[in-house]
């Protein structure tokens, strides 16, 4: 079983940054796909990025692309998500995923996610 907390939301005006952090608890990320997801109000869940540490490939998604970064520390057992030049329509609820043959969906484990907020 694993756990998974996510930390680092809050809000932040148009062209900042923020990084979000995933820890894990239960089994190391090490072999692990780790995702993360964003929940716009009224939207549905979408993929924003995720990174197969095994084969090391890693996918964004269009809409992040070049300003979104995954990343880990192995020594803590986090996976982070280095997010600059944030834009409004980047406000939603950020969840991270673990463990899934498929980067883009069907993870087995999920955080309870953490708010991150653009102003305009």
């Amino acid at each position: 079983q694993v756990q998974l907390v996510e930390s680092g939301g809050g809000l932040v005006q148009a062209g900042g940054s923020l990084r979000l952090s995933c820890a894990a608890s239960g089994r190391t990320f090490s072999k692990y796909t780790v995702g993360w997801f964003r929940q716009a109000p009224g939207k549905e869940r979408e993929f924003v990025a995720a990174k197969n540490w095994s084969t090391f490939s890693t996918r964004y998604a269009d809409s992040v692309k070049g300003r979104f970064t995954i990343s880990r520390d192995s020594a803590k057992n986090t996976v982070y998500l280095q997010m600059n030049s944030l834009k409004p329509e980047d406000t939603a609820v950020y969840y991270c995923a673990a463990d899934s043959r498929d980067l883009y969906a069907d993870y087995n484990y999920w955080g309870q996610g953490t708010q991150v907020t653009v102003s305009s």
